[in-house]
C-alpha cells in the first residue's frame, strides 16, 4: 500500500470536505475554511496518520494529543504554502531566518544559558558571543561568486572590480 505524501493528504480532505458541503475550489482564489470544516479535516488527516496512510515518521511514538497538534499545524502550514489551496501566492515566511543556527549544539546551549540569567552584563556578554557564533555560521555558508567585470558597464566594473 502506498502512503500519501502529507501535502497531498491536506489537499486531498480539504477538497473533500468542501466537495461534501456543495463548495468548490476556484483556482486562483484562496480557500477559506470554518472551525467545524478544519475540525473535520483534521479528523480525516488524524485518522489518516493513525491507519498509517499517511506519510509520518514514527506515527506511532506521537499520543494522541500530540498527534492532534501535529494534524492542526499541518493543516494550517498546506493552507498558506500550497498554491492550489492559497490562492496561487507563493509563501513567503514571516521572519525569514528566525530559525538561524538552530541546528548547532554550542549555539543552542548558549542560548538556553541566556535563557537563565538575570543580570544584564551577564546577558550582553553571553548574547555577543551568540552574536559571535551566528555570524561564524553564516560565513561559513557564504557563497562565493564569480563576476564578469567585462560584461558590467565600465564606470562600474572600474568602481568594484578587485585588483
Amino acid at each position: 500500500m502506498n502512503k500519501s505524501a502529507q501535502k497531498e493528504a491536506v489537499f486531498t480532505a480539504v477538497v473533500n470536505v468542501l466537495k461534501e458541503e456543495g463548495i468548490k475550489i476556484i483556482e486562483g482564489k484562496a480557500v477559506t475554511m470554518s472551525k467545524e470544516q478544519r475540525a473535520k479535516v483534521n479528523g480525516i488527516l488524524f485518522d489518516g496518520f493513525r491507519a498509517g496512510n499517511i506519510e509520518l515518521e514514527d506515527a506511532s511514538s506521537y499520543s494522541d494529543s500530540d498527534l492532534k497538534g501535529y494534524v492542526s499545524g499541518l493543516q494550517s502550514n498546506w493552507l498558506r504554502k500550497d498554491k492550489r489551496l492559497n490562492g496561487g501566492t507563493q509563501y513567503v515566511a514571516k521572519n525569514p531566518g528566525s530559525r538561524a543556527g538552530s541546528g548547532d549544539a554550542s549555539l543552542k546551549a548558549m542560548k538556553t544559558l541566556l535563557s537563565t540569567l538575570t543580570k544584564e552584563e551577564e546577558k550582553a556578554e553571553v548574547q555577543a558571543h551568540i552574536d559571535s557564533r551566528l555570524a561564524e555560521i553564516a560565513a561559513s555558508k557564504a557563497k562565493t561568486v564569480a563576476i564578469d567585470y567585462t560584461a558590467l558597464p565600465a564606470d562600474l566594473a572600474a568602481k568594484f572590480k578587485k585588483s
